[in-house]
């Protein structure tokens, strides 16, 4: 028999989920510009309808034993035009708060998910003179409406908005050529307004603030450490250095990839690797929160993402198994980790195309209709026990 190994007391089992990939017609967003402007693209249209069914999705996480849930507040629907901000938007984003509270899942709540407003966009995105002080503004805003909640992210994985960002300035789309690195000088900027917003809102809430890493837990091939370190500052420690001075991070993780003398090894075709076309590599979880660990020193750690592309929900489940166990091993030699949020709670909008799917709940494009999958009660099953 295997030996039940439980997480700390008061530990938060959740799942997360992005404004813009569930709950549909985020009109004004430079996404859905692009969704609509770029060949190839799908677009994300009614989305899941999560605007309007948010109840029914976190009933369905709270009926199955969790006790947090990760979403997104959509700037682009709060301020639609420059200094034009939606009181019913922000109304509508408090009932989200509210219901979380009274289903007992405490709310850990997102700023920024990748998308931001049109006319922020067209006027210089990040790059602009004034972008740090239009996101303060934002901030300023959904403050109102933050009383109570416990845990907010300024940025969900500023780096790998710095590398869709760099992308799009060089002409590349979403379409990243192979061994692309975030921009660094889009990364300084999301730097500096992180460090502005996080002590506001911190101020003027009483929240935990911190942002989320996309971690994607390198490793160096022999003769690749000097590259390691160098491709390893561009992708992850400019990020989480200045985590140093936050109430927590989050780390995001799903696989892990090799670096030799010239950079980041593609991962290679392989039978296991998922829908993402990523290495099946459920260890990522500790390697990330290792490095996370080492950069940021006694800095609690949230685990904001971590799940699998694939249409197989048995092997959703053996993965998701495995990385709670490296987890756990690393919780064993000291690091601070207060909590797993699995991505995602539904199959969702994949930025620009449908099939990868990482839910623990299907959705039935046409009706909405949510189906929960055994991985929903497997997990869940685990968050009640609060062990494995």
């Amino acid at each position: 028999m295997h030996t039940p190994r439980p997480f700390p007391a008061d530990f938060l089992w959740g799942a997360s989920t992005a404004a813009h990939q569930i709950e549909g017609n985020n009109v004004n967003s430079d996404w859905w510009q692009l969704e609509h402007s770029r060949p190839g693209m799908q677009p994300s249209g009614d989305a899941l309808d999560s605007y309007h069914r948010f109840e029914e999705d976190m009933r369905l996480l709270a009926q199955a034993g969790f006790n947090a849930y990760r979403f997104g507040i959509e700037w682009a629907r709060i301020e639609p035009a420059r200094g034009h901000f939606s009181r019913a938007l922000l109304a509508h984003y408090r009932r989200m708060i509210d219901t979380a509270r009274g289903l007992g899942l405490t709310p850990i709540v997102t700023l920024h998910h990748f998308t931001h407003p049109a006319w922020f966009g067209e006027a210089g995105g990040w790059l602009a003179a004034d972008a740090t002080d239009l996101f303060a503004r934002y901030a300023e805003q959904v403050c109102s409406i933050l009383d109570g909640v416990e845990w907010v992210c300024t940025f969900n994985e500023p780096n790998v908005v710095a590398l869709m960002h760099g992308a799009r300035r060089v002409g590349a789309g979403q379409e990243f050529p192979p061994g692309m690195l975030p921009d660094e000088e889009i990364g300084a900027a999301l730097v500096g307004a992180h460090k502005t917003v996080a002590p506001l809102i911190r101020d003027r809430v009483g929240a935990k603030v911190g942002w989320t890493i996309g971690n994607q837990a390198f490793q160096a091939a022999p003769g690749g450490e000097a590259k390691l370190a160098e491709v390893q500052w561009i992708w992850e420690d400019m990020y989480l250095e200045p985590a140093r001075h936050d109430d927590f991070v989050g780390v995001q993780t799903y696989t892990s990839q090799v670096v030799d003398e010239h950079g980041i090894r593609p991962h290679p075709d392989h039978p296991d690797n998922t829908l993402m076309g990523w290495a099946y590599r459920p260890d990522a979880i500790g390697i990330a929160v290792r490095h996370t660990r080492e950069v940021v020193g006694d800095v609690p750690i949230l685990i904001t993402e971590n799940g699998l592309a694939t249409d197989d929900d048995e092997r959703r489940i053996a993965y998701t198994r495995a990385a709670l166990g490296h987890l756990r091993d690393a919780i064993e030699e000291g690091i601070d980790v207060r909590g797993y949020l699995h991505w995602s709670l539904l199959d969702n909008y994949e930025w620009g195309r449908w099939e990868p799917t990482f839910g623990l709940v299907a959705v039935d494009h046409q009706t909405f209709a949510r189906q929960p999958k055994p991985s929903l009660s497997w997990l869940g099953a685990v968050a009640k026990a609060n062990k494995i």
